[in-house]
C-alpha cells in the first residue's frame, strides 16, 4: 500500500478560464507530474473545442487521465469519477509520479477527496419510471416534486438539472429517506492515499475572468465549435434520442446554447452572448464551491506566479522552481 505520509498530490482548482491548464502542464513537466482532469464535460467524447479539451500537443507533454471515458449520450456520475479517479492517482503514486487534479467540477474534487456518502446504487427500472414521468410532465414539474420530499435537495438542485433530479427522486423512491439526510451520512471511501497541496487561482477582479471567458469563447468559435456541435447533432444515438438536451454532456455550458441556435432559436449574435453568459453563470457557482472549500489558498496566477511555483516546490520538496 502506498504511504500517505510521504505522498504527494496537487490539487489545482478554480472557475472556468482562470489558466489551470497552462499551470498543469508546466508542473507536470517540471516536477514529474501527471494530470488528471477533474471536469465534467472532458470525461465526453467529442467535448473537444468547446470543453478546452487538451489538444494533441498539450497531451504530448503529460500523460493525462480522465478524458473520453464516456460517449455524449451516456452519463457519469461523480461516484464513478471517485473510482476511476482514485485508480489513476493509486497508479501514479505507485510509479513514483506526482498526481495533478485539475479541474473546475466541484462536485468532483469533494467526491474524490473527501469520499462519498453510502447511497444505494441506481436502479434502472425506478430511473426508467422518472424519465418517463419526466416526458409526460417535464423536469420542472419533478423538480417540484423533490421540492415536497426534499426540500434541502430541491434547493441545492436546478430545475433544469435532470441527472440530479433523477437520482435524488430515484433515492427517496428506493429508501424512503431524502438524498440530503444520505449526504450527511459518514464516508466509508477509504482515505485519499497521499497529503494534498489544495490551491485555488483566480484573478482578483471578476472583470478580468469575463474578459478571458469571451476572449477564450471567441477563439472557440474561431477554431470551429458550431461545426464540433453540428457533428454531435448528427450521432445516430443522440438524433435517436427523445431529449439530447438533458443529457450532461449536451447540458454542459455553451453545447446546450449552440445546440438551441442550430435548432433555429434565435441569431448567431444571441448565441453568443448566451453562451458567454452560461459560462459566467457557471464561473460565478465554481467560486461560490470554491469559498466554501477550506484548506484551499488562493493565488492570483497573472500577479503571483512565483509564489505559486514557490509553494509547489516546497510542497513537493524539489528545491528552486526555477532552477
Amino acid at each position: 500500500m502506498i504511504e500517505a505520509e510521504r505522498s504527494r498530490a496537487i490539487a489545482l482548482m478554480g472557475p472556468t478560464a482562470s489558466g489551470k491548464t497552462a499551470l498543469a502542464l508546466d508542473w507536470a513537466e517540471r516536477f514529474g507530474g501527471e494530470i488528471i482532469s477533474v471536469d465534467s464535460a472532458l470525461v465526453y467524447r467529442g467535448l473537444d473545442i468547446g470543453a478546452a479539451k487538451p489538444d494533441a500537443a498539450e497531451r504530448a507533454r503529460a500523460p493525462h487521465h480522465m478524458l473520453d471515458l464516456r460517449d455524449p449520450w451516456q452519463t457519469y456520475s461523480a461516484a464513478e469519477f471517485a473510482h476511476d479517479a482514485r485508480a489513476a492517482v493509486d497508479d501514479i503514486l505507485s510509479r513514483g509520479r506526482v498526481p495533478i487534479l485539475a479541474g473546475g467540477t466541484g462536485m468532483y474534487f469533494a467526491a474524490l477527496l473527501d469520499g462519498l456518502s453510502p447511497m444505494p446504487e441506481a436502479d434502472a427500472d425506478t430511473r426508467a419510471a422518472i424519465t418517463a414521468e419526466a416526458a409526460e410532465r417535464g423536469w420542472p414539474a419533478l423538480h417540484a416534486q423533490l421540492a415536497q420530499i426534499d426540500p434541502e435537495a430541491a434547493a441545492r438542485i436546478q430545475p433544469g438539472d435532470p441527472q440530479r433530479i433523477q437520482r435524488a427522486l430515484e433515492v427517496h423512491r428506493l429508501t424512503g429517506t431524502p438524498i440530503s439526510e444520505w449526504q450527511k451520512r459518514p464516508s466509508t471511501s477509504p482515505p485519499f492515499p497521499a497529503q494534498v497541496l489544495s490551491l485555488a487561482i483566480a484573478p482578483p477582479e471578476r472583470a478580468t475572468l469575463h474578459a478571458r471567458i469571451a476572449a477564450r469563447f471567441d477563439a472557440m468559435l474561431a477554431a470551429g465549435f458550431l461545426d464540433e456541435v453540428q457533428d454531435l447533432r448528427a450521432l445516430p444515438q443522440l438524433q435517436a434520442h427523445p431529449a439530447p438536451l438533458d443529457l450532461p454532456a449536451i447540458r454542459a455550458v455553451g453545447y446546450r446554447q449552440a445546440w438551441e441556435f442550430l435548432d433555429g432559436q434565435g441569431t448567431e449574435t444571441a448565441f453568443r452572448e448566451r453562451a458567454i453568459a452560461a459560462t459566467r453563470q457557471l464561473a460565478k457557482r465554481q467560486f461560490t464551491w470554491l469559498r466554501g472549500r477550506s484548506g484551499a489558498t488562493w493565488f492570483d496566477p497573472a500577479t503571483q506566479r512565483d509564489a505559486l511555483d514557490t509553494t509547489v516546490a516546497g510542497f513537493l520538496g524539489a528545491g528552486d522552481p526555477r532552477a
